[in-house]
């Protein structure tokens, strides 16, 4: 690695809020970002002090409204709905059409500002909104068989979703959502990606998407986004705790919901030889520094095979490249190629540490700890949100990384015996969005997957989120309400036949599609 890395050439945090200024200057103040409800960009809000998690330098900050706001553009919201969904639906798909265009005109943009805002490596940033987009063009093309016999809910759709995929989770919801015949609301996440949803929604708004975006804390705004009358449905991302607290709202008033929750996303190995593919995968686990609700941060191996495993996985681990998302070695570089950058923020990054060093005292195996010596970095940045990829051999189980997943670089391996302790490893979290077994005989899968409390299961090979057609849900606490993917995505936002019972997992039934 050079002594010496410069920050590329047009991409500062600078460079970006100036674009954002030229190409939405609706939706961008000199120095703020605005709330968009009530078809219109409103300066009110209490703008917070942010920092970006790749240096620790000033980016916008969320500009918060109070409750008594929130309500009133949830009222908005609703007229807004009223009118929307007796819009025929080839105006509808024409105009999230042209979003999609203009999504795809400011695609560089877009990703910059996920490089500063959420510290994703540039890669990776850009695939965020090529996901986006390419992900509801598949709709546009397919969604008059999707909404045969179907219409619009009673009232728009609340977004409430985490900071780590800004566009290819929220703005894409949002965007099928409105094509299905609702107005749409999102809550800007809380640590993170304000200024990249702002230019989103900008674009949206001017094709006329009934889309609103306000910012505020989830306490102060959740008896508007969650419990309002005129919410007909609430699309949560995030994690469990304060899912199951929208949970309970929800049930409480049997109003429509999509709640995806964290879960301990496990990897088996189980009479397994095929070693070259496992470690050629490896490093592709740990993209986004496994910040993402289908990272697999537990391997659950055969005790036997430990030895095998150690000699695949400890080389590839090494390889793993971290650093500045935008530091190379001359100014017109092309942009590095990292697997991944920060974590969200610096608090993240010393609960990360803490509880590596609290599991190492209490009895857990360091394997392997990647060093900031090997980072890149440029002169003197602030590196406080920067954690390097960490391994652990048996997490006590008083320790957070035995039971719960750390959204961070950390692995941690579990050994067992027999196959049920292998089962039981794997269901060590009440559920989970994915989970892979890797065994060379198709039989021995085939008997244990079904055992696997994971909505997919990968023979070898690791599971997503998915794209278009790909349905995507999770079992135990991973998971409340309808699941998505598909056609799945738009019969959980419409109201279908009388007595309909949608593929889902709710308090009074389970039905898988």
């Amino acid at each position: 690695m050079p002594s010496t890395l410069t920050l590329k050439s047009g991409t500062s945090w600078t460079d970006a809020w100036q674009r954002c200024l030229t190409v939405a200057p609706e939706a961008f103040r000199d120095d703020r970002v605005l709330n968009l409800w009530n078809a219109a960009w409103q300066p009110d809000g209490r703008a917070l002090p942010a920092v970006s998690p790749v240096d620790g330098g000033p980016v916008a900050g969320p500009p918060r409204l109070d409750g008594a706001t929130a309500r009133q553009a949830v009222r908005a919201a609703l007229d807004q709905h009223r009118a929307w969904r007796h819009v025929p639906l080839p105006e509808r798909r024409a105009r999230v059409t042209a979003t999609l265009d203009a999504l795809a005109q400011h695609r560089e943009l877009l990703a910059l500002l996920l490089v500063w805002e959420i510290g994703k490596p540039w890669r990776l940033a850009r695939a965020d909104v090529d996901r986006a987009v390419d992900g509801v063009r598949w709709y546009a093309d397919g969604i008059d068989g999707m909404l045969a016999g179907r219409a619009p809910l009673d009232g728009p759709v609340s977004n409430i979703a985490s900071w780590n995929y800004p566009m290819s989770v929220l703005v894409h919801a949002l965007l099928v959502q409105a094509l299905a015949g609702n107005a749409v609301i999102a809550k800007t996440p809380t640590d993170g990606g304000v200024a990249c949803l702002t230019l989103a929604s900008a674009l949206a708004a001017r094709e006329g998407i009934p889309v609103t975006l306000v910012s505020g804390s989830g306490g102060e705004l959740s008896e508007a986004l969650v419990r309002a009358p005129e919410i007909g449905c609430v699309s949560f991302v995030g994690g469990r705790d304060t899912g199951a607290a929208v949970a309970t709202a929800v049930a409480d008033l049997g109003k429509r919901h999509i709640l995806e929750q964290e879960g301990l996303n496990t990897w088996g190995i189980w009479n397994h030889s095929d070693w070259d593919t496992l470690s050629a995968v490896i490093p592709k686990l740990f993209d986004y520094g496994k910040q993402r609700c289908t990272a697999y941060p537990r391997f659950v191996v055969q005790r036997r095979l430990f030895d095998d495993f150690l000699a695949a996985y400890l080389p590839a681990v090494r390889t793993l490249r971290v650093g500045h998302p935008l530091a190379v070695e001359h100014p017109a570089d092309p942009h590095p190629r990292l697997d991944f950058g920060p974590v969200i923020n610096a608090a993240k990054a010393k609960e990360l540490h803490d509880q590596v060093a609290e599991a190492v005292d209490r009895g857990a195996v360091p394997l392997h700890r990647g060093t900031p010596s090997e980072a890149r970095f440029l002169p003197g940045q602030d590196t406080s949100a920067y954690v390097q990829p960490v391994t652990l051999l048996n997490p006590p189980r008083s320790s957070p990384l035995h039971h719960a997943e750390p959204f961070g670089p950390v692995d941690t391996i579990v050994l067992v015996d027999t196959e049920a302790e292998l089962l039981a490893a794997m269901n060590a979290s009440n559920g989970a969005l994915v989970a892979t077994l890797s065994t060379d005989d198709r039989s021995t899968y085939d008997r244990l997957a079904p055992h696997i409390r994971a909505f997919k299961v990968g023979h070898g090979v690791p599971r997503s989120r998915g794209d278009r057609d790909e349905l995507f849900g999770g079992f135990g606490a991973s998971w409340r309400g309808a699941f998505v993917g598909g056609d799945l995505l738009v019969r959980a936002v419409t109201w279908g036949p009388a007595g309909e019972r949608l593929p889902g997992n709710f308090p009074e039934y389970q039905l898988m599609p």
